[in-house]
Formats: structure tokens, sequence, C-alpha cells
């Protein structure tokens, strides 16, 4: 049997695995994970009380078996279609991912636009949980596996597994852990500068703490890249909005790490692979409600400028993804107004210049452009931002 471990065991040493849970609404996917990691990822009580995925969840756990260990860090994307830009900034924290299908219900828009997303960032590493088989009869139950291999056919999933499970019913749940255990783990780069990605901010003080108790703003995320230790200095950009003669413009932030936690354990040296959270100096104020999600922290000088506008190489589908009909994908227009997401940060930006497959975009949320990263692209049509392609900034 796997193992699944949430005590507050030593982790040092063991490898990190970073799993986004990605497919359509209502398919399963938190349930599937609280059944893997013991946890629900909805920590929001509108959420628990809709039923649905609103924010990014997440739950941490170390799954261990035949004296094989890892620490697995889930990211829950949500999957209702108003929520693609959310759901970019999802993959934009993982390793790889666990694509879930409803076996009742089959392929529908969202699961396709997440493939194409999982697809577009690079993320090759995938299994495909065939969920409430317990839904359905074993003839239903291939003739879903076929419509399943058919859908992935010529994709990045096409030799992904597809393992039959039921959360409800317990079924192959030990399965998922095992194959969690076997996905490669990609080469972590430790010696560039720190990209940290801000996924959350928030206060963890409860009210009527006494002044010497209080700790200060928490931010958490991935670290893409680098290493950080308690005690270093960062920078965070684009940072906080201040006002100044009428017009907006956002200001870095300084601060230092003071502890480090994965899940629920403290460490003393952040590397790549895993969830993470830094406690910092910074004032509650500016690290509440999630303020700084979207921000990169590295030390001071070790990110690029701010910038307001960008430049990119871009592709687009030949089809608008999430959409129940066929439309044909119309190419980037001068002054369109487009979204997007950018690591952990979405922005809507209009189109200045295009020339070829490079268009230039006046942004109306700066953002911290570092060259070779993957953006996405979406379209307000009908009154919904849909998927229409990819670009890499320049």
């Amino acid at each position: 049997m796997v193992k699944t471990a949430n005590s507050k065991e030593d982790i040092e040493g063991i490898e990190m695995i970073n799993i986004g849970m990605v497919g359509h609404i209502d398919h399963g996917k938190t349930t599937l994970l609280y059944k893997i990691t013991g946890k629900f990822a909805d920590t929001h009580s509108e959420e628990l009380k809709r039923g649905i995925t609103i924010k990014l969840g997440y739950a941490d756990t170390v799954i261990e078996k035949a004296g094989k260990k890892r620490y697995v860090s889930f990211v829950d994307c949500p999957g209702h279609e108003m929520l693609m830009a959310t759901m970019l900034s999802g993959a934009a924290l993982i390793d790889a991912a666990i694509l879930v299908i409803a076996a009742n219900e089959g392929i529908k828009p969202q699961t396709k636009e997440h493939l194409v997303a999982l697809q577009a960032k690079k993320i090759n590493k995938i299994i495909i949980l065939q969920n409430k088989i317990d839904l359905i009869t074993k003839e239903q139950a291939l003739e879903s596996y076929k419509k399943i291999k058919e859908f992935v056919k010529g994709t990045i999933a096409e030799n992904a597994p597809i393992i039959p499970v039921s959360a409800q019913q317990d079924i192959n749940i030990e399965k998922i852990k095992e194959m969690l255990l076997e996905i490669e783990i990609p080469k972590r780069d430790i010696s560039s500068k720190p990209e940290f990605l801000i996924a959350r901010s928030f206060d963890i003080n409860r009210p009527g703490t006494k002044i010497e108790s209080l700790h200060g703003g928490v931010i958490a995320g991935i670290l893409k890249k680098g290493k950080l230790k308690v005690g270093d200095e960062i920078e965070i950009k684009p940072g906080i909005m201040e006002k100044q003669a009428n017009q907006f413009f956002y200001k870095p932030i300084k601060t230092k790490i003071v502890s480090i936690y994965r899940g629920t354990h403290q460490i003393n040296e952040a590397t790549p692979g895993g969830s993470l959270a830094f406690e910092t100096e910074l004032d509650n104020i500016l690290t509440r409600a999630d303020s700084l999600s979207g921000c990169i922290a590295s030390i001071p000088g070790g990110l690029p400028e701010i910038s307001n506008s960008l430049k990119l190489k871009y592709s687009l589908f030949p089809e608008v993804l999430g959409t129940s009909e066929k439309i044909k994908t119309e190419d980037l227009k001068l002054s369109e107004m487009i979204m997007l997401s950018i690591n952990t940060t979405t922005t809507v930006g209009k189109i200045t210049k295009i020339r070829n497959s490079e268009a230039e975009f006046t942004l109306k949320i700066p953002v911290v452009p570092i060259k070779g990263d993957t953006i996405g692209i979406a379209r307000n049509i009908a009154n919904h931002w849909r998927l229409i392609g990819f670009g890499e900034i320049l």
C-alpha cells in the first residue's frame, strides 16, 4: 500500500514535484485531490458553498511506497469557462498534470481548453483520470475510454496513461499515488538568479494578536529557478500601486525573508520544486487578500525593470477554444484589447503594432517581462475571454 504522510516529518533531501489538477467543472478534481492528500484544496467558504473552485486551490502531501518517497504539491485549477485566466496562472506553477475527465459526461469545451493550455505551456507529463466510472456500465466505460484515446491522439497527451477511477468509491486511488511516484522530475535550475512566482499573499495573524507576537506578511507560490534562504533580502515586482498627481504607478518593494515553509515543514533554504511560503518583514496591509498575487520576487536587481509595454512572438490556434460551437480564430488586429496571462498574473493589453507573427502591446497593468516566458492570449468573445493562442516574450 502507498503511504500518504501529512505529519511534520523531515522532508530534507526528498524529491519535490508540482502537479496541476485540470479539467472541466464538476468532473471531480477537488474530490479526487481530497482522496489523494486527505485535504480539501477549496479553502474559501464561497467555493465550498457553490461546490466549484474559483481561485487556485493548494494541497501538499508526502507519498511513499517501497522505499521511494516524494513530496507532492498540488494546484487545483478551476474548470469553469469564465476562470480560464486563473487556470493559466495555475499552469505556470506546475511540472506535470492530472487531467480529469468524467466518464459519464465525456469531453467538454474546458477539457479541450485545458489540454491545449498544457500543450502550449510545454507540460508533457500528464496522467488522465477517467473519473466517475461507478456511474456507468462496463460497456459505457469502454466507449468512454475509446473517446478519450481519440481526443488525445496527436496531442502532447497521446501516450499518457488513462486510469479508470471513482473518487466516491475509492477505486484506483492507490494506483494514482503509484503513478505520481513514477513521474520524471524535471531538471531544476538552482544556479540562476531566483524567480519566485507569487500566487498568493496573506496575513496569518488572528484578530487580537499581541503586538510582540505579530508575524509579518506572507507570500506563497513556487520558486521557478535559483535559491533563497532565511535572512535573504528580496525585491518584489511590480510591487504595490501608488497614486501621484492623479496618476497610478507601481513601486517595487524590498523586504527580508524571516522564515520559509514547504507545507507544514519549516526549512532554511528554498530550492525549486513544491509550493513554498515565505514569512517576510512586510506590513500585513501589503499582503492581505492576495494583494501581491501575480508579482515576482528575486534578489534586489535580479529581475528586469517593470514595463507598461510588451513585445511578443505569437501563434494562434485554428479555432477558438472553450466554446461548444466551432469559431475560426481571426488574426490579431491593431488597437484590439487582448487578455494576456503571464506566469501568475493577468493583464489586458492594447495592440499597438503587428508585423508578421510579432505584436506589441501597451498594458493596463505593468508586468516584469522575462525574455522567453510563455504568454496565454485570450480574446473577448460574447463577453467571455476565450483562449486563442500563445506567445513568447521577446
